[in-house]
This record gives C-alpha cells, sequence and structure tokens, in this order.
C-alpha cells in the first residue's frame, strides 16, 4: 500500500479528532480525550502533527509533537501521539511516521526525541527498540489539568 507522510493542515483537523478518540479508546482513556475541532483551530499555532494516507487522501495515522527544552540536552521534540488506525497496522506506517519526525527534528537541531509508550503496549515497545530507542520504566508522568 502506498502511504504519504505530510504536515497536518488545518483542513484535516475534522478527521484528526476522530484519530485522537480513536488513540484515547485505544490506550483505554476515551474519558481523558477533550479536545475538539474549534479548540485546534483556536490553538492551531502549538499543533504539529505529520500525518500518513493513502493515495485516496484517507488519513489513516498521525504523530504529533512539539518542541521542548530539556536543561540536561538542550532542544528537544517530544511526540505526543503517535497512532496508526488497526487495520492498517503492521504495514510500516508507524515507521515510515516516527522515520519522518527523526528527519525532522535532526534538520530542526534537535539533540533529543522524547516520547511515551504504555507498557502493556509490546508491539510499540518492540518497533521502538528496533529503531535503537531506550525505554525508561523508572520514572512517573505527573499531569495536572487546568480548568479554564
Amino acid at each position: 500500500m502506498e502511504i504519504n507522510i505530510r504536515l497536518a493542515e488545518e483542513a484535516d483537523f475534522e478527521r484528526l479528532i476522530e484519530l485522537i478518540g480513536e488513540f484515547a479508546e485505544f490506550e483505554h482513556h476515551p474519558e481523558a480525550m477533550l479536545n475538539s475541532v474549534e479548540r485546534m483551530k483556536r490553538e492551531q499555532e502549538y499543533f504539529s502533527c505529520f500525518v500518513a494516507e493513502t493515495v485516496n487522501r484517507k488519513i489513516v495515522g498521525y504523530a504529533a509533537w512539539f518542541f521542548a527544552y530539556y536543561t540536561w540536552t538542550g532542544k528537544a521534540l517530544y511526540i505526543d501521539d503517535l497512532y496508526v488506525q488497526e487495520e492498517f497496522r503492521g504495514m510500516g506506517i508507524g515507521k515510515m511516521l516516527m522515520n519522518q519526525v527523526i528527519e525532522f527534528a535532526a534538520g530542526t537541531g534537535c539533540h533529543k526525541i522524547r516520547w511515551q509508550v504504555s507498557d502493556w503496549n509490546r508491539k510499540a515497545r518492540d518497533m521502538y527498540h528496533s529503531m535503537g530507542a531506550e525505554i525508561d520504566t523508572t520514572k512517573y508522568n505527573c499531569d495536572l489539568t487546568v480548568m479554564i
């Protein structure tokens, strides 16, 4: 199957919200998905994403990211989500998205890429290991939701 990886644009937001909802379900936290197309439009200056689309221009996966700065290493890129729809898994699309992120990070002077992977997601962990990633199992995530 031929897949094109490209930067997301505003016209993709509706489809991306669908996929982000699917990803929240996949991660067993559908209640955590609070975003909307309207919010993405208002806050799009903070949203960066590569999409994987078929030749029919159907978006079947995405990698959302943002720049970060880590005091120990400097400029970095943080992958917030990497998701491929179930029927398109096993075709190398996740690896294509990761490679695009890696290429972009290197080209923009990042010293590190960081992301999370669920401990139960063995296939994802195996893919990340095969790409040379080190998975730290000693740190905890801390989230604080700000209600505005």
